[in-house]
């Protein structure tokens, strides 16, 4: 049992690989700026083509429910939830992205759990 990892060691983890992903993967800006807000430090992050995907499990499938900022080809970012393909909003900053991702976690979202999204 002494080897066993809670969810937080499993999302610490997860954060310490996705913060030093290479420039190459994701601007270094996008995932430095998610973790600073502490409600969406809790959260598990994966990168796929240079976007930054937060979820409320750990596991595949991950939740979809937590707004993601996608860059725009001339800028700034588009906010959208693709659970219910809700556009949250349209910024110039990562800043402004992860302010509005923050204000529209779901309703009782806590830190991930170590699971899937039937484990919520």
């Amino acid at each position: 049992m002494g080897d066993s990892k809670t969810p937080e060691d499993i999302v610490a983890a997860q954060w310490e690989c996705v913060l030093s992903d290479g420039a190459e993967r994701i601007d270094p800006i996008v995932p430095r700026t998610a973790y600073g807000h502490p409600s969406l430090r809790e959260l598990f992050p994966m990168v796929s083509h240079g976007v930054l995907y937060l979820s409320r499990c750990t596991e595949y499938p991950w939740t979809r429910d937590v707004g993601t900022a996608y860059p725009l080809v001339a800028g700034g970012y588009r906010v959208r939830r693709e659970s219910d393909k809700t556009l949250i909003g349209e910024v110039d900053t990562a800043e402004e992205a992860y302010e509005l991702i923050a204000a529209h976690l779901p309703e009782g979202c806590g830190p991930a759990v170590d699971g899937t999204p039937d484990d919520l």
